[in-house]
C-alpha cells in the first residue's frame, strides 16, 4: 500500500544551524529507506521546509514509522502527517 507523508521542518522552534547538524544523517537515512524500497519518491517541498514523500509499507503504522525513522524525526524537529492512497478510480 502507498501513502503520501508530508513533513514540515519546525523552523519556528529549531534554528537553521541546529537543522543544519543533522541533515547528512537526515539524507543517509532517506537514501537508505529509498534503497531498501520503503520510500519511492522524496521531493522538497517548494512551499517551506519540508518534503513530500510517497512511501511504500503495510499498513499507516508502518508508513509513520519508517517516517519517524529519520533523524530530524526523532529529534521533533519535523511535524509528519501521514496520507494513505487509493488507486485513482479512472484507472479502475
Amino acid at each position: 500500500m502507498q501513502f503520501i507523508a508530508i513533513t514540515r521542518r519546525r523552523i519556528e522552534r529549531f534554528s537553521e544551524a541546529e537543522i543544519a547538524e543533522h541533515l547528512g544523517a537526515e539524507g543517509a537515512r532517506a537514501k537508505a529507506l529509498y534503497a531498501e524500497g520503503v520510500f519511492r519518491s522524496i521531493n522538497s517541498r517548494g512551499d517551506t521546509p519540508g518534503a513530500v514523500i510517497v512511501v511504500e509499507a503495510a499498513d499507516p503504522a508502518a508508513a509513520r514509522a519508517a517516517v519517524e525513522s529519520l533523524p530530524l524525526a526523532r529529534l521533533e524537529m519535523m511535524d509528519i502527517e501521514v496520507i494513505p492512497l487509493l488507486p485513482y478510480r479512472g484507472f479502475v
